[in-house]
């Protein structure tokens, strides 16, 4: 298993830990941001490809913000391709 470790820029959530195995997300940690928003989407995401996660998130703003917690997730999960 792959633990990816991010830190997002742009958002209010300070760092990102995504367990990923044979592609598929096993578990999603965010520190900081919305806590309900971010359990939401971290419970949404287990269980799918990156791929997949990446297609939905990717491009996701937060209000007037150019990006969002679901965007760096996304932006996460591209780096360690």
């Amino acid at each position: 298993m792959e633990t990816i470790k991010y830190t997002p820029r742009g958002v209010c959530s300070q760092k990102m830990e995504i367990d990923v195995e044979d592609g598929v997300i096993q578990a999603v940690r965010v520190q900081g941001g919305c806590n309900g928003n971010l359990k939401g989407i971290a419970s949404l995401m287990r269980g799918m490809t990156v791929e997949d996660a990446v297609s939905r998130m990717e491009g996701i703003r937060c209000g007037m913000k150019p990006t969002s917690c679901p965007d760096q997730l996304a932006q996460a999960l591209k780096s360690a391709r």
